[in-house]
């Protein structure tokens, strides 16, 4: 009779092994505000968020400031068309843009800067097609790209993040249309 109760005890500790891994993880507790300006509004994150990723090539970028706008688990995905012709986007967490993004900022000038914005509320979540413009100087007159962001945020009733930014450059067979290029919110 004991060896039945050690066999059962043993087989009942088998499956609730398995059971007991599958609980989720604690999440990751929340990046901390390097400066609060930057997310007590949506047009305070949204001025942040290009502004931090803007300078010459000689000034490093706050990447702490940067990292303290989103959420954990959150994506950064661009897009754009390969070789073949096929678009393909690439997934990246913040800390996958910034090791991706450095040595480029290092090389050239970047400055982006958003100059129509279309958004869609409801309840604490918000969906924005952010229309931007990009240069190597902050005094060149005309941009080397200009694409849409497309952003995902929410507000949990203290401050915003970020959750997605998903974009696209524009090109010639996929120019902005001029909807995108004036600001509305609904």
């Amino acid at each position: 009779m004991r060896f039945v109760r050690a066999t059962v005890f043993v087989a009942m500790a088998a499956v609730a092994a398995p059971v007991r891994a599958q609980q989720p993880a604690p999440a990751p507790p929340l990046p901390a505000v390097t400066d609060s300006a930057d997310v007590k509004s949506l047009d305070g994150i949204m001025h942040a968020i290009y502004d931090v990723i803007s300078g010459d090539s000689t000034q490093a970028r706050n990447w702490d400031r940067f990292r303290s706008l989103f959420t954990p688990g959150a994506r950064l995905v661009p897009t754009g068309q390969r070789p073949g012709g096929a678009v393909g986007a690439r997934v990246l967490t913040p800390d996958e843009y910034v090791e991706r993004a450095t040595p480029g900022f290092r090389r050239q000038g970047f400055f982006e800067r958003e100059v129509a914005r279309r958004a869609e509320t409801y309840g604490p979540i918000v969906h924005l097609f952010s229309t931007y413009e990009s240069r190597h100087a902050a005094s060149d007159a005309q941009p080397f790209v200009r694409g849409i962001n497309s952003f995902q945020l929410y507000n949990d009733g203290a401050r915003w993040y970020i959750v997605t930014i998903f974009w696209w450059g524009e090109t010639a067979t996929t120019p902005i249309p001029a909807r995108y290029l004036t600001s509305e919110s609904h």
